[in-house]
């Protein structure tokens, strides 16, 4: 019984003093600690990128993506290219990341990058691992097109427009 009033007081002094010892803590460390980098370089925005997908974290996904964002892959069986904004994209992205178990996004050789402070078009392999259960897993190696842009040289780098030219 003894114990038992202890606990309860001591418990009842972690309240009342603003300490919960049964809440988690809350972090306050800055973005980066988690893994996430500012988009001042065009590596950060690949980085980060890798994040959203591995993470499965649609809020840093978003922030990679201009408010003027095009996706575009190509229907082969149909022969045209399907473009859909930001909007679209959020939303497929979501979907992906709710109906898998687990993403593993990596990025290979970079083809192309060619460009200026503001304007960037970037051409790179990657490799896309997703595991919807143990006995159905789809691996994809692609290449995708960026263009990256940004108002100034002081501002963080967005994807405008993503071009998958994958074959699956």
């Amino acid at each position: 019984m003894r114990i038992f009033i202890n606990s309860i007081v001591i418990v009842t002094a972690f309240i009342l003093f603003g300490c919960n010892p049964f809440a988690p803590r809350l972090y306050d460390q800055p973005v980066d600690y988690f893994g996430l980098q500012d988009q001042f370089t065009t590596d950060a925005i690949f980085s980060n990128f890798r994040y959203s997908y591995n993470f499965k974290d649609t809020i840093s996904y978003g922030r990679l993506l201009s408010p003027e964002f095009t996706f575009i892959y190509r229907n082969y069986d149909k022969g045209i290219d399907v473009t859909w904004g930001k909007d679209q994209d959020m939303i497929s992205t979501f979907g992906l990341f709710q109906a898998s178990q687990s993403l593993d996004l990596s990025w290979n050789n970079v083809v192309i990058d060619v460009g200026d402070s503001l304007v960037k078009d970037i051409s790179r392999g990657f490799t896309l691992t997703v595991i919807f259960s143990a006995n159905d897993v789809v691996r994809i190696d692609g290449r995708a097109n960026f263009r990256l842009v940004r108002a100034s040289s002081s501002d963080e780098w967005k994807i405008i427009r993503w071009r998958d030219e994958s074959n699956f």
